[in-house]
């Protein structure tokens, strides 16, 4: 008797799970398929493009790439490019949350509209925004004119133009990432919070924050991942000065079309190290935020 309980999986308890897990088939071919399709996947259209990148670079030699990458006009342009996407992605991040806040919390007239207009910027063409962008807050747009008449400040053609840009460029990305989590967050935990003396600024940073901080950082990420590389609707508004408003892929585009290549993937080289450095960082303090969380839960 004693030996038809322990071989039959369903008096144990312990062993049934286990039992079910490995028999049943996948919906996916076998392990070492789907990772060889996936490996071949990511080579293709990614490992190998970006491996081209230092080999072009290398035929300048180290010190023709140490040149090349750090020339004056290159570093200027390295400034403002990770200058003005990090603060695009930091004021997306404050400003994305709220609205995505609002769209979750509220109910208002027109907020499947306001909805839908969040995602414009991922439908409208970027050369288009870049023009429409322009067109606004040029010396004689609808906001530029009274901006340079009033305060003396002007958007176009500057720095503050292209944080802009990217502003606009980057914000579905914040919103539609934070979007789902709080949709996910019951109520009843912040009221179980406030009925137990917390204020709701105590709520915010001890139990709503800690809940979709993976999600904040997911979205700034991706906003800065999107600004970093961004070209079209910059290009009108940046006014493309070198040492002033040169962004690093407009600088990219003029080596290409001097027949530089080996320089243009100097820069493109450097560009891309510091933007998976940053990334790198970012999704190391995600995951460490997110088993954080769990560890409170357990």
């Amino acid at each position: 008797m004693a030996m038809t309980t322990a071989s039959n999986p369903a008096a144990n308890g312990a062993q049934a799970p286990f039992a079910v897990r490995r028999n049943s088939p996948g919906v996916l071919p076998g392990f070492g398929i789907s990772m060889g399709y996936a490996v071949l996947y990511l080579s293709v259209l990614v490992l190998i493009p970006l491996a081209a990148l230092p080999l072009k670079s290398a035929e300048l030699g180290w010190q023709g790439f140490w040149d090349a990458v750090t020339a004056p006009r290159v570093l200027a342009s390295y400034q403002l490019t990770f200058g003005a996407s990090l603060l695009a992605a930091l004021v997306n991040l404050v400003f994305g949350t709220v609205v995505a806040w609002v769209l979750v919390r509220y109910r208002f007239p027109g907020k499947k509209i306001l909805d839908a207009l969040v995602d414009l910027p991922f439908a409208l063409p970027t050369a288009v925004a870049g023009i429409a962008l322009t067109a606004l807050y040029s010396e004689k747009g609808w906001l530029g004119a009274p901006l340079s008449k009033w305060f003396d400040l002007k958007v176009a053609f500057t720095p503050l133009g292209i944080v802009i840009a990217l502003i606009f460029i980057g914000v579905p990305f914040v919103v539609r990432t934070v979007q789902p989590v709080l949709e996910d967050v019951e109520r009843e935990i912040e009221e179980a919070a406030a009925s137990l003396g917390a204020s709701r600024w105590q709520t915010i940073r001890r139990v709503l924050l800690p809940t979709i901080l993976p999600a904040l950082m997911t979205g700034f990420a991706l906003a800065f991942a999107r600004a970093v590389g961004e070209y079209g609707s910059v290009v009108f508004i940046a006014g493309n000065m070198p040492m002033v408003s040169e962004i690093t892929p407009l600088l990219i585009i003029s080596k290409l079309e001097q027949f530089d290549y080996a320089g243009a993937a100097a820069i493109a080289t450097v560009m891309l190290v510091l933007s998976f450095a940053l990334l790198l960082v970012i999704n190391l303090l995600q995951g460490w935020q997110a088993r954080r969380n769990l560890g409170r839960l357990a």
